[in-house]
């Protein structure tokens, strides 16, 4: 990795919360070898204290913590912050995975795991966090009001509770606004990677999101299906 992006990396901070000391040792030296800020903690109270804290840009999440597990610790983060998460676990059940993203997780990596594999997804992760913007960069459409600055979405006034990746997704949407996307393409710009379930998971987050919009899905006033093509955010007068 070059020197100077290095360097841009270390204002990252990354939390780690892993009970296993080799694990968490590991974890650890390979995010610090990407240039990265790392902090840990061996147990969900500690990472709870960090999380608070500090701040971190992106958490890794081991699943069976000793006490409060990594699913709770996690549906504890998610209610202040859409920090990206990704857990780490030796569970690879379907079952344990769809509990893993239902709690607020990003991301899934089962035990044990490839370093560079790791690296790339905490990388990915950070790339689509959405960008910080000036604090008054707010977008009024309708009822609706995005606030990129604070990252917040206010529905009539009242702020709407979403996960990291609800919000990535609309805030894309709406900054490509009139612009149509396939299912194939907004998970590629969200979650980084293909997969078997692009178009279920897609759909199911337009679904949700409309859901926590107050949106009609036949005559959107917000997120609108493109038969045929995709989706698309209305066009701004």
């Amino acid at each position: 990795m070059p020197k100077k992006e290095r360097f841009s990396l270390m204002k990252f901070k990354i939390l780690v919360v892993e009970d296993e000391t080799d694990i968490r040792r590991l974890i650890r030296l390979i995010l610090e070898n990407e240039g990265y800020r790392v902090l840990t903690a061996e147990n969900a109270e500690e990472g709870i204290r960090l999380f608070d804290r500090d701040r971190p840009d992106f958490v890794i999440l081991d699943v069976l913590l000793p006490g409060m597990d990594g699913l709770q610790l996690c549906a504890e983060m998610r209610r202040s912050s859409n920090v990206p998460v990704l857990f780490l676990s030796c569970r690879r059940d379907a079952e344990d995975i769809v509990a893993g993203h239902d709690c607020g997780g990003d991301d899934y990596m089962t035990k044990p795991f490839d370093p560079a594999v790791l690296a790339a997804k905490v990388r990915a992760g950070l790339r689509r966090v959405p960008v910080r913007m000036p604090k008054r960069d707010i977008l009024r459409v309708g009822r609706l009001q995005a606030d990129f600055g604070s990252r917040e979405i206010f529905l009539d006034g009242e702020p709407i509770p979403l996960f990291a990746k609800e919000l990535q997704l609309l805030f894309f949407l709406m900054k490509h606004a009139g612009q149509v996307f396939s299912a194939v393409q907004l998970y590629e710009q969200i979650w980084g990677m293909g997969g078997d379930s692009e178009d279920q998971t897609v759909k199911v987050h337009i679904s949700t999101l409309r859901k926590k919009l107050d949106d009609d899905p036949v005559r959107s006033n917000y997120i609108q299906t493109v038969r045929g093509f995709g989706y698309k955010f209305v066009r701004l007068s």
